[in-house]
């Protein structure tokens, strides 16, 4: 059975690996057209072979690109218009380097990179697409912060300071377009069994699964109209690591 909502994309960035493919694949299993970069165009090939495995007749869209970059990140947003409106913009790019602040390097250079990364690739995407989304009056946007956005870790250096302003980002965001139909949720998941970890000598199960973050944002955004669940907040059962 079809969707309500199936002429429109599921918009999810960074869909190749840990949160951003479960996402892929969740939608795509509920019926829905996906559209997802990556910075890796032989990683989207790969996500559309295990796609049209797993998933027969998915229609899922691709597009390279690292939303770092400004002049990328357009080429996406517009790829993105070219395909129709929008139901649903996940804001999930995002990357970690661990670190003291006062080892980071003397020009700053780290912070830019944690805030393009990690804030700026979300406010461009959000910002391009927001008229299409204004013009329909409903659609749902997810920014995927961290629990870093509300808690400060010795080891979370910029990363921590750039999460924290996508909360802030997403916060603001939901005050501005809650007369509009447009929902805002934040996600703040705990450690979740990505490839940030790799090579951590802990076990699975000490981890929140990514597919279970997947689930729960599906849910959300299956709520009525009426309702909205501005923030999002997935730990471990035994806790942060």
């Amino acid at each position: 059975m079809l969707n309500k909502g199936m002429q429109k994309n599921i918009v999810v960035t960074g869909g190749t690996k840990g949160i951003g493919r479960a996402l892929v694949f969740r939608f795509l299993r509920a019926g829905y057209p996906v559209v997802t970069c990556a910075r890796s165009a032989a990683d989207l090939q790969e996500l559309k072979g295990a796609a049209a495995t797993l998933v027969p007749g998915a229609v899922l869209h691709t597009h390279a690109a690292d939303l770092s970059k400004p002049e990328q990140t357009r080429g996406f947003t517009d790829f993105v218009r070219e395909l129709g409106t929008v139901a649903v913009l996940i804001n999930n790019t995002g990357a970690f380097i661990p670190g003291r602040l006062q080892d980071e390097p003397a020009d700053g250079s780290q912070l830019r990179q944690m805030l393009a990364v990690n804030l700026l690739s979300a406010y461009d995407v959000t910002l391009a697409l927001l008229p299409g989304l204004l013009a329909q009056g409903e659609g749902h946007i997810f920014n995927i912060c961290s629990t870093a956005s509300i808690t400060a870790y010795p080891n979370g250096g910029s990363y921590g300071i750039a999460k924290h302003a996508l909360l802030g980002f997403s916060r603001n965001l939901r005050e501005e377009l809650k007369g509009s139909g447009l929902r805002v949720t934040a996600v703040l998941p705990g450690a979740t069994l990505t490839a940030s970890w790799e090579g951590v000598d802990l076990p699975a199960e000490r981890f929140i699964k990514a597919e279970d973050v997947a689930d729960a944002i599906f849910s959300v955004f299956s709520l009525s109209g009426q309702a909205v669940v501005e923030e999002l907040l997935i730990r471990p059962q035994l806790g942060d690591l």
